[in-house]
């Protein structure tokens, strides 16, 4: 994942450069690990200057040439196809009052704790906005050849038959795929930790430890089936109750590169601040200079789907 920049502002320059730059670099740590949604999404820097819209590229293939050419003669140019698809951002953000005794001129275990807390939230916070945006895609799959979501029941896990299914689908729409060193293409699927196991039973399935030595793996990643890398975590989404009386339903992205865009969190502008505040810094809202604050701010974050058939869904019941 590309580093961040991070800029920590204070009020009235009280905070010294050094222990600005150790709370901007505890937040990054803490929140790149988290950001699995967003991780591998076609990222577009936020737009300078430019409203509140932001446009991701689409391009269209070319299809195949058939006709020989010409001796001496060059063939007519092709144009290049591409399209936008454009979306909203918007400004997100959070913060906490801490106590007035901590101190601003040296590194205080309060505030680090505090820019802990912060930047799991503002982790939380983009990853699940990025979720639940992929999970409104049209190119779902149920379990037990059911049809629907409300029809699931905990008897329809999700199976290997269901991840190869998804991986045809993929290659004949010509999704293109993941590339890395030390291995060949592949496509991402994210998973829960309720439908991970069903899979990991598979003779097929290769965990980790197979083949980590060999090439770079992601935070999360648990292994690989049919041309699948497969990353856990606790937050893929699930749809309670929405499945027959009452059963709980998971959802499993598998998708291509490129099949989503997101606003880039890194490069230039800082669009991530941690924002550490003294107490006294508030004016008249804090009379007796004893609220201090410790905050993060993402100055526009949006994401949006750019190829529907690049990404499939699975939906399965998940068992009690």
């Amino acid at each position: 994942m590309p580093e961040m920049n991070l800029n920590l502002s204070t009020t009235e320059g009280l905070l010294p450069g050094q222990v600005k730059k150790f709370y901007s670099r505890q937040l990054l740590e803490e929140m790149l690990p988290k950001l699995l949604h967003y991780e591998n999404g076609q990222k577009r820097p936020l737009p300078a200057h430019n409203g509140k819209t932001i446009a991701f590229r689409k391009y269209q293939g070319f299809g195949a040439v058939t006709t020989p050419l010409g001796e001496g003669t060059p063939p007519d140019g092709q144009a290049l196809s591409m399209t936008e698809v454009t979306a909203t951002i918007a400004p997100y953000g959070g913060w906490t009052g801490i106590s007035d005794t901590v101190s601003y001129t040296q590194l205080d275990p309060v505030i680090s704790d505090a820019v802990k807390l912060m930047s799991d939230q503002a982790a939380l916070s983009i990853d699940t906005l990025t979720r639940d945006v992929l999970h409104t895609g049209l190119n779902v799959r149920y379990a037990g050849g059911k049809t629907s979501r409300a029809t699931l029941t905990d008897q329809d896990a999700l199976t290997s038959e269901m991840i190869r299914q998804a991986v045809r689908f993929l290659k004949k729409v010509n999704a293109p795929q993941f590339i890395r060193e030390g291995s060949h293409g592949y496509y991402m699927a994210i998973v829960g930790p309720d439908t991970v196991y069903q899979l990991q039973s598979d003779p097929d399935w290769k965990a980790v430890a197979e083949y980590q030595a060999k090439e770079s793996i992601y935070t999360g990643e648990i292994g690989k089936l049919y041309g699948v890398v497969f990353v856990e975590t606790s937050q893929a989404k699930i749809f309670p109750g929405a499945g027959a009386a009452g059963t709980d339903v998971a959802g499993t992205l598998i998708f291509g590169r490129d099949a989503y865009g997101v606003v880039d969190l890194s490069g230039v502008g800082a669009n991530v601040e941690t924002i550490v505040k003294p107490a006294g810094s508030s004016g008249t809202a804090d009379p007796l200079n004893q609220t201090a604050s410790v905050g993060w701010k993402v100055k526009g974050y949006v994401a949006a789907i750019l190829q529907p058939d690049w990404l499939v869904r699975l939906e399965c019941g998940v068992a009690a």
